[in-house]
């Protein structure tokens, strides 16, 4: 198994565009910071590939002297493409000299909070009730998700 990573370029729009459809619903995704709808298709991030096959895909944004991770999706779980993606947007804060990396995740997301936790990541905010200003801008973000009420943003961050 040989995992790469490497930059978004302009021939991966297909690849990028199908993975986050597949998991957002779309390219589009609410960002909370900017309370407006990001085409995360249009945004720098990575593309993980394992022996020649699409792994993950990654996406961020630099602002205020950090950089946030927009979207992050491991199409084959339990390869470590999770952490490979995180890892190359981490040397990108570095290299920038931002402070820190932040993201943000629902409340029902417990499997990526247990990730993002044991990468590092500390929770520093509840944005309570936050989903329901962002259904506002996509409604097709669901009510639920395995049993469990979709309705606030954990923000975390990393130190860098």
């Amino acid at each position: 198994m040989a995992m790469s990573v490497r930059p978004i370029e302009a021939g991966d729009v297909q690849i990028v565009r199908h993975v986050l459809t597949e998991s957002w619903g779309g390219t589009t995704v609410v960002s909370l910071g900017w309370g407006e709808l990001v085409d995360a298709a249009r945004l720098p991030g990575f593309v993980a590939e394992i022996d020649g096959e699409v792994a993950g895909v990654i996406t961020y944004a630099e602002r205020d002297g950090s950089v946030e991770v927009i979207t992050i999706d491991a199409v084959i779980p339990g390869k470590g493409v999770g952490k490979a993606l995180l890892d190359a947007v981490r040397a990108v804060a570095v290299d920038r000299g931002m402070a820190r990396l932040t993201l943000i995740t629902t409340n029902d997301n417990t499997h990526a909070l247990r990730f993002y936790q044991r990468y590092g990541f500390d929770l520093v905010a509840l944005h309570r009730n936050a989903v329901d200003g962002a259904r506002k801008l996509k409604p097709g973000i669901p009510e639920e998700s395995d049993g469990i009420p979709i309705r606030h943003e954990l923000e975390l961050e990393l130190i860098l």
